[in-house]
């Protein structure tokens, strides 16, 4: 495809190992970088984006899962924010398929967190009636990042938030050893304390959460 065909070009042309050195070590050595830091990134990536907008409205679900198997992982950012643009309330019910695989492959909180706000939330938001068998079937896999996904995907969801939903996947997850899970579910409650602060105090005080789960859940309450 001539837009990924530019885009790797250009991404490859304005490579820096020295950059990509300490980006590598930030993420735990799990990924390889070109080392485009991400004001650089968008820049080319908004560039190549208006030179092939046709073909990009006509295959972006394609285009964004072959970036996302490449390599690198400015690619897979690259993947990520071209389909934040062009799925906004413009999601099909079989999408939840590419967004399922977009959590599962390649997986690190960076990534996932976005995947899970934007993506997850925004097709819930699009299909409520999808919520509870999504949720359900996220949140009973013994795949960490989805049970993550379970927990924050109502991140964007502000005063709209199922309350009891939330303290529901919180319930179920509450006793796990993972850290990217404890810190899920005290991430959203603090950000569901900025709506409901007593609900979340009353909550916390009333439950046994892990310690790393409370204070993230009470950090923004006084």
């Amino acid at each position: 495809m001539n837009f990924i065909n530019d885009l790797e070009n250009n991404l490859r042309g304005n490579s820096n190992r020295e950059n990509a050195i300490p980006m590598e070590n930030y993420m735990k050595n799990n990924f390889s970088f070109l080392g485009i830091k991400t004001e650089a990134r968008r820049i080319i990536f908004k560039s190549n984006n208006e030179n092939h907008k046709s073909e990009i409205k006509a295959n972006f679900r394609t285009i964004a899962w072959e970036l996302f198997n490449k390599n690198e992982r400015e690619f897979q950012q690259c993947a990520i924010d071209l389909l934040v643009k062009e799925f906004k309330k413009n999601y099909i019910l079989e999408d939840i398929q590419l967004i399922e695989k977009l959590i599962i492959t390649n997986s690190w909180w960076d990534s996932v967190d976005v995947v899970a706000k934007y993506l997850l939330g925004g097709y819930l938001q699009q299909f409520p009636n999808e919520t509870y068998s999504v949720v359900e079937r996220f949140s009973n896999s013994e795949n960490m990042w989805l049970n993550r996904s379970a927990i924050i995907f109502q991140l964007s969801y502000k005063e709209k938030t199922n309350c009891d939903l939330l303290k529901s996947e919180c319930e179920k997850h509450k006793h796990s050893k993972e850290f990217f899970i404890q810190k899920a579910i005290g991430w959203a409650l603090r950000d569901y304390s900025r709506f409901n602060p007593s609900g979340v105090l009353d909550y916390v005080n009333s439950t046994d959460l892990k310690p790393l789960s409370q204070r993230e859940a009470l950090r923004n309450i006084k």
